[in-house]
């Protein structure tokens, strides 16, 4: 891995969404309360986190604490609200017993496994090049198609697409919030909690337009200040981009 690292950040990053998509991809057709699924996404995810701490690359990707500065924690306000979007139209657990404990298991390390390697890796490695808006961009619409995954899971096509639409607009938000703050973790916590409470939620017409209007809105929001960006470097993300690990 380090040597794949070391000759490529882009490579290596291209390589573990790749594996990702890959194994994922193949067991969701067991179903999200499979133990199966759970035990190899924490395989995988171990994996990542011991690849990153060893090397220390903890600070590079932002996995070593939350903003430095006060001004930077208001970026993640549109975050803790949009975490809780999945509760809007009531609860109700789509499993029970051992299911539900997997699909929790699961869904949480979700977040951890693809904030680290879209938001860590992938848009890291496209920072070194200068171009911020290219690599928040290319982070965003990668991981929205990278939900092309669910239709092996028995999702339908438009079901499939407004899901990967939704996916881009929020991982538009979560690689802003990263870019913004210089820290990974609170993109984690949300989207893991998104990702937890789904299994939790009792879906309602209202709340998910509601929701989906909201992620949406703040996605517009923050590329309008994106527009303002000139260069990377006005950043701690940018900083550590340009002055080397």
């Amino acid at each position: 891995m380090i040597k794949l690292y070391r000759k490529s950040e882009l490579g290596f990053a291209l390589a573990c969404i790749a594996a990702y998509v890959l194994v994922f991809g193949n067991l969701r057709s067991l179903g999200d309360d499979s133990p199966w699924i759970a035990l190899c996404l924490l395989a995988f995810a171990v994996l990542l986190f011991v690849f990153v701490k060893k090397n220390g690359l903890m600070e590079k990707y932002g996995l070593d604490g939350w903003a430095k500065e006060p001004g930077k924690l208001l970026w993640f306000i549109p975050l803790w609200i949009l975490s809780t979007g999945n509760l809007w139209g009531g609860i109700l657990p789509k499993y029970t017993g051992l299911g539900l404990v997997c699909a929790v298991v699961m869904f949480a390390l979700v977040g951890f496994v693809e904030e680290l390697i879209f938001r860590g890796f992938l848009f890291k490695a496209m920072l070194r090049g200068g171009k911020a808006v290219t690599a928040i961009v290319v982070s965003s619409v990668t991981f929205g198609m990278g939900h092309i995954v669910n239709l092996l899971s028995g999702h339908g096509g438009p079901e499939t697409l407004l899901q990967m639409v939704f996916a881009i607009a929020m991982g538009f938000i979560f690689t802003m919030v990263y870019y913004k703050s210089g820290s990974l973790l609170p993109g984690i916590l949300a989207h893991s909690l998104i990702d937890v409470f789904s299994v939790f939620s009792k879906r309602s017409e209202l709340g998910d337009w509601i929701f989906v209007a909201l992620v949406l809105a703040t996605a517009v929001a923050y590329g309008l200040w994106l527009r303002r960006v000139e260069t990377p470097a006005v950043n701690r993300v940018g900083q550590r981009a340009t002055g080397g690990e």
